[in-house]
């Protein structure tokens, strides 16, 4: 039974913790619905969608739960866990940069996949 007790804590402070990190959109500017390589405005349903939230990250790959937020200038990098094929999870880093109030630069940690995101309205 202690155990049990010991494990929901845990969960429930971890979840306090990503909580924690990104309280708002303000906090995180990102927060929002954006297409892959193709400005929103002239996209069409074919084009991936990407939607990012203060805690997660819905994607083409998958859905991703932030589990850290660091800002440099511009840049974000986002420590994420992804849920992959047949329930495999995976850590990873990706970034995005800030070229102007509608467009970001994405990547992955290993710099093997980078797109341009182009916020929709």
């Amino acid at each position: 039974m202690h155990r049990a007790v010991v494990a929901v804590m845990s969960m429930l402070g971890l979840g306090t913790v990503m909580t924690g990190l990104v309280s708002s959109a303000d906090d995180f500017p990102l927060v929002g619905t954006y297409t892959e390589n193709e400005p929103c405005q002239v996209a069409d349903v074919s084009v991936s969608r990407v939607r990012i939230s203060p805690t997660e990250i819905d994607s083409v790959f998958g859905l991703c739960s932030i589990l850290d937020i660091k800002h440099e200038g511009n840049t974000f990098r986002v420590h994420v866990e992804c849920k992959g094929a047949g329930g495999s999870q995976m850590l990873g880093d990706v970034s995005f940069t800030q070229r102007d109030d509608n467009v970001l630069d994405f990547s992955d940690q290993d710099q093997t996949y980078k797109a341009v995101l182009y916020k929709c309205p």
